[in-house]
């Protein structure tokens, strides 16, 4: 695997590495993100938070909200797989952002340095409420090499994203690991029993995705419309997960 950009930064040591047509985002040797244009579904992580947005018909998602954009594998994921009409992604890093443009390729997307409270907080101060159809939650910084989650999931958190979903759409959120999810405010009484609930792991990963939408979310409208390499329901997936309703 080769390094093709290197930069330190204070504490921070950013590279970009390639191996084939991969391209790979390591922040002090964190494993931020990772696209390959011409094999995008490989059974990653960032497919994990694609995967949801299958629970919706075509063209539903027009506008999307991405919290966290690292190198932006998730945009591009979307962008050719989901097609929305608008993407705002947010990184308080702005290496990360100038990562994202210069080798994953991003494009035709809005892509905004800021604290992600400090952005949604704003958000709603501008009335922006019911704007997005999904909102992928992806806040995740390093500690002492380790990948941890950079804004809480407490309730007024979940409270402020909710105000900002459309009323048929979708927030996807990664965690750290299943208690660290179970233990947030989207599980909460009070505010779980007024939202479907699934969640996504894999074997190799102690993450959990959660999703969580206002309206019912049916497994057979995401097996109809999920491509195949990353389909629950596809022998030869190449996405090993496993989805649970909560």
């Amino acid at each position: 695997m080769a390094v093709v950009w290197q930069r330190q930064m204070g504490g921070t040591c950013y590279q970009v590495r390639r191996h084939g047509a991969s391209v790979r985002l390591y922040s002090n040797g964190i494993f931020h993100s990772q696209w390959n244009p011409r094999d995008p579904l490989k059974g990653s992580l960032w497919e994990l938070l694609l995967l949801p947005a299958f629970f919706l018909p075509p063209r539903k998602i027009r506008s999307v909200l991405v919290l966290g954009v690292g190198g932006g594998a998730v945009i591009r994921l979307l962008q050719q797989f989901v097609e929305p009409e608008c993407i705002v992604g947010v990184d308080l890093d702005a290496v990360h952002l100038s990562v994202a443009r210069r080798y994953f390729g991003v494009r035709g997307a809005e892509l905004v340095c800021a604290d992600a409270r400090e952005y949604v907080a704003g958000s709603l101060a501008a009335t922006k409420q019911n704007s997005y159809d999904l909102i992928v939650d992806d806040l995740f910084g390093h500690n002492e090499r380790e990948a941890e989650r950079t804004v809480a999931a407490d309730l007024d958190w979940c409270k402020s994203l909710l105000q900002l979903l459309a009323p048929d759409g979708l927030v996807v959120s990664n965690f750290g690991s299943r208690r660290e999810m179970i233990t947030s405010g989207w599980r909460r009484t009070g505010l779980r029993e007024q939202l479907a609930n699934w969640s996504a792991e894999m074997p190799q990963y102690e993450n959990c995705v959660l999703t969580v939408s206002r309206r019912p979310l049916a497994m057979t409208d995401l097996v109809t419309r999920a491509p195949g390499a990353i389909n629950p329901q596809n022998p030869r997936r190449r996405l090993k997960c496993r989805l649970r309703r909560l």
